[in-house]
């Protein structure tokens, strides 16, 4: 599945990344794999439980808003934030099996910053192989 998301987004080369324009604005292409594959997770019991968890979480910092809708709306918020977190190491892990059964390579774009976290500031581009792509594309 996360193939086919990648090649759907490619360019005529395959090549997606590192942003996605979505509604005029850019968005790291793992941010909007991550947003892609959540609705499958709707239903999961472990998002019912982190949503839980983050209601408990702001209800005890006395962060939520007293109206129901803006509650419900900073809740979502928080539970995006912490799926996105998780979702962008699962997406990489994912990427990095596809790339070694030689389906998708991966690059990175952008500035590296001379501290311990040495990717700072890159995003990851996909590019499907040519082969795959073929596969993919044909409809």
């Amino acid at each position: 599945m996360l193939l086919q998301l990648i090649a759907e987004i490619a360019d005529e080369r395959g090549s997606a990344g590192p942003n996605v324009t979505i509604d005029g604005r850019a968005v790291p292409v793992r941010d909007w794999l991550c947003d892609a594959l959540v609705p499958m997770a709707q239903r999961d019991a472990r998002r019912r439980l982190t949503v839980e968890a983050v209601r408990a979480e702001l209800d005890e910092a006395k962060a939520l808003p007293a109206d129901r809708n803006e509650a419900d709306r900073v809740i979502e918020d928080k539970v995006r934030e912490r799926v996105r977190r998780s979702g962008r190491c699962n997406v990489s892990r994912a990427v990095s099996d596809l790339c070694k059964i030689g389906l998708l390579r991966r690059h990175y774009q952008g500035f590296r910053v001379d501290h311990q976290n040495r990717g700072a500031q890159r995003e990851a581009v996909y590019t499907v192989t040519p082969e795959a792509l073929v596969v993919l594309r044909r409809r």
